[in-house]
């Protein structure tokens, strides 16, 4: 059982927003995923694993492929108030699921 965060990575945010990004991204998820798998998840010490995608359509792929699957998931979008001016798709969180159903984020990069 693991929970997967991705991240924009074209996006180049810095350490401290990067972070905040992905703890809403997982926080996201984490609220919307079953009560067993969550259990399950924290008796078996929370594992996340942070991705990257290079594009903001990349990003919503990967959404949709986890929505088509039935998955708990949180599309993450900035405000715009700090670092970027505008609101911005920033993170993906899935999870937690188990591994078989994450599937199709195999061929994604470490962030």
């Amino acid at each position: 059982m693991k929970q997967i965060i991705v991240v924009r990575h074209d996006l180049k945010m810095p350490p401290g927003k990067l972070a905040a990004q992905v703890a809403h991204g997982s926080l996201g998820a984490y609220r919307k995923a079953p009560k067993l798998n969550k259990t399950i998840w924290e008796k078996e010490g929370e594992a996340k694993i942070v991705l990257r995608v290079n594009s903001e359509d990349e990003l919503l792929d990967i959404y949709d492929s986890a929505l088509q699957n039935g998955l708990a998931a949180a599309l993450i979008r900035d405000e715009g108030r700090t670092i970027f001016k505008t609101p911005t798709l920033t993170v993906v969180g899935i999870g937690p699921h188990d591994d078989k159903h994450l599937y199709f984020t195999k061929h994604l990069k470490l962030l």
